[in-house]
């Protein structure tokens, strides 16, 4: 074995020229001509073909020259491991050494002006590398994981020769590596830091090491190595570079690549649990080398900084390669200490299922001597808490209020519990999360109370303000108590024995930490909650109450996948548990407040007082069917068609939009008798039996148009933006649309219905062209057939300067259908038509819905157009919509990926596209953009057939504050993600 580990690195690459280079590439039996490309110690080159029935400049190969140090057999090793790899895992593709006919490989001991060397020609993949400082989404940080654990598991059983190598990368030798090479770190506080890391993370394998399983590694998978076939999103499918196979501990091939994630935008330690779950789904870790990993992304980020500069200063202004990486190895040290190691072990066993049960404590006496349980008032900070109503838990001061409104109820004293995220914590408009999840239980106490050792302890820490019990396996913090002044460090107590005595008003923080740990913050955020708590214990039993028992989000979502059937889905792929809305934020079981951009359910607000108190006082009196005689339906019913104009006069309430359009197509064929209906493509209306036939949004259904029945008729979609007639063309979707109807009239089907949204919504909010229902509306009227209008999501002053879309096209449809807006979440439908329309459904027999004019609904109803009246909803879709757009609008300037910003008021769309010519859909741009607008605190998603339009429309009472928050983060995500 090479004993000397800077054999292979202090050597500098090999100095070759172009000329050598293609000399070399010539005599491995690959002419052309090349381009040198970059790297840490060899040297590199495309070779590009030169005629002779090769495509000019088409990339025949890659021309590796190894660092004069590399062996012969070593680099054998390196690519017997990557066929071995390619073999075995065809979904991979693999930099593979090249093979003459005979099926040698491509590979040869050459001189050059360096002397000789090992070159060899090597399988170019296409695409390019993860490197760079972009953003890399969850599916790519999966991605990552699971190649590594794909290679790991192949490499299991590979051995050769060439192996038997101690490499400088190799992290078993991390500690003797670094402490060489800390000379060459010359600023005196990184080399400080660098040498503090690697100290602390050695210390911390030492224990682990012997249970650590060693194997063939490929021990580089960085960004830099992993491959993508392209696309805006790179997802990796390719590995390159085996320069650094050789033996050694198996979790180093996680390890590594979750060092190299670190400097990428937006990315923090906790982002990397996507690549560790994937790489334990195809190579399952120890608990041991779980507890290592992290400790050995650190000295892999210590090796890198202190690597790189004494690199640099072997090869001095000539590698540029080098010098370019020095600032983001610095970037992935920093990341890499910024959450203690123990924290991340703890989010690794929790994520893998490998956690300790956590410690408990039976104590001998209670914390508080007299104090009964019965005595204590749970001071509940939850997200579900009924103390968070009406945005209470945006307050200055809520916590205190709240203890003091127990206390003065006769509670001896409060306790905000260990473990439950408070919601009182949180801020709303931030792009990151806020520690929110106590570590310890708060105590605030209503009379004074004696404070006693609950269990024989040693005194650890005695200071004003802070008391610190030795307790054997865990340290009892108690914070905010007036220590008595003889107790000092090294004093013994016993179970019992009184500590201090808490005046009335007095706050104490009671933690329960492991012993050895690091500083436990009182209060975490709740990315790393799970790796925090793992390194303290619920006090609870100290007080005399029972522990908490809080559900796993992941638990409760595999409950839901169990019972609620799965094709009626749910946003993002890991969806935070959404328990609480207030206006228009919406806030997690966490604790993290989220800016909702989506959600025209509720139109006037999340949580809206007024409506609860209405609901409530209704409940209380009455819920009946609407049989019964009663005022809330007429009172609604009348006041609904006051809002539209002659002769929308008669009204039938349901549940839901798709109800209503379901009922208004049937309304429509039972007048007219005629049962053809004419809808649009590339829209939604429901999922009832009717609503779903005339709906023809791909997305919704990619079979939408192959399976209509045979009385739906579908013209083109209106798109001015990127249908088959755009700009000033628009004007042609009208007359043709005249034709198809006069078509299907002559052809004896004319048409019982024309259904149409009265402004794109599932398209994005594109606005009809100019006078389109207008000419459709007297085509389809001519032939006998009704106008219905399906307002479910436009409707209610959504547009602003308009309450109904049909307003703006300057048209009265015969039917009108709404939902969504009416009820603000309550299911509540309605179809308003003509009391002659209306009278002809009793050919058909009598309607009736049992809760869709219930009292409830209707009260419902009634204050929403209240809140819509009274809180000028509609202006403000106006002035802060304008707002809005024109930030969107302004985005464009700066990102090319905007193509286009549709509608009106809060009824928006931004269109994002590759190309502003060709209008290529940015379909998996637009998904990772949502990923990460959820990151920086935004819920948005995307909508139309291409799935490439943010849906705006957000919930009326939305301020200015918040939609400059919405584009200054969209700004800030397009730039991470590097379109």
């Amino acid at each position: 074995m090479n004993v000397d580990f800077f054999a292979h690195e202090a050597l500098p690459a090999p100095q070759i020229s172009d000329e050598e280079a293609r000399r070399i590439a010539a005599e491995l039996g690959v002419p052309g001509r090349v381009e040198g490309l970059g790297s840490q110690q060899d040297a590199n080159f495309l070779v590009r073909g030169e005629g002779d029935g090769v495509e000019d400049g088409a990339i025949l190969a890659v021309l590796k020259i190894a660092n004069p140090a590399f062996s012969l057999a070593e680099v054998e090793a390196q690519d017997l491991a990557a066929d071995a790899i390619a073999t075995a895992r065809p979904e991979l593709r693999v930099a593979t050494v090249l093979r003459r006919p005979d099926g040698t490989r491509r590979a040869a001991v050459v001189e050059t002006g360096s002397g000789p060397v090992v070159a060899r020609l090597l399988r170019h993949l296409s695409g390019g590398t993860l490197t760079g400082s972009r953003h890399l989404p969850p599916r790519a940080v999966a991605a990552m994981g699971r190649i590594a654990g794909s290679v790991s598991a192949t490499l299991a059983d590979f051995a050769h020769p060439g192996l038997d190598r101690v490499l400088q990368w190799d992290l078993q030798h991390a500690d003797r590596v670094i402490a060489l090479l800390l000379p060459h770190v010359t600023d005196p506080a990184q080399r400080a830091a660098v040498a503090t890391a690697a100290t602390d993370a050695w210390r911390a394998l030492e224990a682990l090491r012997a249970e650590l399983p060693r194997q063939a590694v490929h021990m580089d998978l960085t960004d830099d190595n992993l491959v993508s076939t392209g696309g805006p999103v790179p997802l990796p499918d390719g590995v390159i570079d085996f320069g650094d196979v050789a033996t050694s501990w198996a979790v180093t091939e996680l390890a590594i690549p979750l060092s190299s994630l670190l400097h990428h935008d937006g990315v923090e330690p906790h982002a990397v649990l996507p690549a560790v779950a994937a790489f334990h789904a195809e190579r399952p870790l120890s608990a041991a080398e779980a507890r290592a990993l992290w400790p050995l992304v650190v000295l892999r980020a210590a090796t890198l900084v202190a690597s790189g500069r004494q690199q640099a200063a072997i090869d001095g202004e000539s590698n540029a390669y080098v010098r370019a990486a020095l600032d983001r190895e610095w970037r992935i040290l920093e990341q890499a200490v910024s959450v203690p190691t123990e924290v991340m072990t703890g989010l690794f066993l929790h994520r893998l299922g490998l956690a300790d049960e956590q410690p408990t404590l039976v104590p001998g006496v209670p914390l508080l001597a007299d104090l009964k349980p019965t005595e204590s008032a749970l001071l509940d900070l939850a997200t579900d808490s009924d103390a968070m109503d009406h945005g209470a838990w945006l307050e200055p001061g809520l916590e205190e209020r709240l203890a003091r409104t127990l206390l003065a109820d006769g509670a001896a004293v409060t306790v905000a519990p260990y473990g439950q995220a408070r919601l009182s914590r949180s801020r709303v408009l931030s792009s990151d999360s806020q520690a929110t999840v106590p570590t310890g239980a708060e105590l605030r106490l209503g009379r004074a109370a004696e404070l006693q050792a609950p269990v024989d302890a040693g005194v650890l820490v005695a200071e004003p303000g802070r008391l610190d019990l030795d307790l054997g396996a865990l340290t009892l913090r108690l914070a905010g108590v007036d220590v008595r002044t003889n107790l000092a460090p090294g004093a013994q107590v016993r179970a019992g024995e009184r500590l201090s005595v808490l005046p009335a008003g007095a706050r104490l923080f009671v933690a329960l930490h492991r012993a050895g740990v690091p500083e436990v913050p009182p209060l975490v955020r709740p990315e790393y909650a799970s790796g925090w708590l793992a390194l303290t214990a619920d006090p609870a039993p100290l007080l005399g109450l029972p522990t908490r028992q809080a559900e796993d989000d992941a638990a409760l979502l595999a409950r839901r996948d169990a019972s609620f059937a799965s094709v009626q889905g749910h946003y993002y792929d890991q969806p935070p548990r959404i328990e609480r809305g207030w206006r228009h934020h919406l806030a997690s079981d966490q604790g993290r407040a989220y800016l909702d951009i989506v959600n025209n359910v509720s139109a006037i607000g999340h949580a809206h007082p007024a409506v609860e108190r209405a609901v409530a006082r209704q409940l209380r009196r009455l819920n009946t069917n609407s049989r019964f005689h009663y005022g809330a339906v007429v009172e609604f019913t009348e006041r609904l068609t006051a809002l539209l104009p002659e002769p929308l006069d008669t009204v039938f309430l349901v549940n839901s939009g798709s109800e209503a359009v379901d009922l208004g197509i049937r309304l429509a064929i039972g007048a007219t008798g005629q049962e053809d209906v004419v809808a649009l493509r590339e829209a939604y209306h429901g999922w009832t039996y009717a609503s779903d036939a005339v709906s023809t949004s791909l997305q919704d259904n990619p079979n939408a148009l192959e399976t209509r029945p045979r009385w739906v008729h579908t013209v083109d979609s209106p798109n001015s933006y990127r249908g088959r007639h755009r700009g000033a063309d628009a004007v042609r979707y009208a007359p043709e649309a005249v034709a198809a109807i006069d078509e299907l009239a002559a052809a004896g089907r004319a048409p019982g219905a024309f259904l149409g949204e009265t402004w794109y919504g599932n398209a994005g909010g594109v606005a009809l062209p100019d006078g389109y229902l207008e000419q459709v509306y007297a085509a389809v009227r001519r032939h006998g057939g009704l106008a219905v209008a399906d307002e479910v999501q436009v409707g209610y002053g959504r547009l602003g300067h308009w309450f109904w879309g049909f307003e703006q096209q300057g048209v009265v449809p015969d039917i009108v259908c709404v939902a969504k807006a009416m009820g603000n979440g309550h299911p509540l439908g309605a179809v308003i038509t003509s009391r002659e329309v209306a009278e002809r459904y009793r050919d058909q027999g009598y309607f009736f819905s049992s809760t869709g004019g219930s009292p409830v609904s209707c009260v419902v109803g009634s204050t929403v157009l209240d809140v819509l009246r009274d809180e000028d909803l509609q202006g403000n879709a106006v002035r802060v919509g304008a707002r809005l757009k024109a930030g969107l609008e302004a985005l464009g300037d700066r990102h090319p990926l905007v193509g286009a910003v549709h509608g009106s008021g809060l009824y928006l769309g931004l269109e994002l596209v590759r190309d502003r010519t060709t209008l290529e859909p940015a379909t998996e741009e637009t998904a990772a953009l949502c990923d990460r607008m959820l990151d920086l605190g935004v819920v948005v998603q995307p909508t139309g057939d291409h799935l490439n339009v943010l849906k705006i429309k957000p919930p009326l009472c939305i301020d200015a504050e918040a939609v400059d928050f919405f584009t200054a983060m969209l700004d800030r995500a397009l730039g991470e993600l590097g379109w």
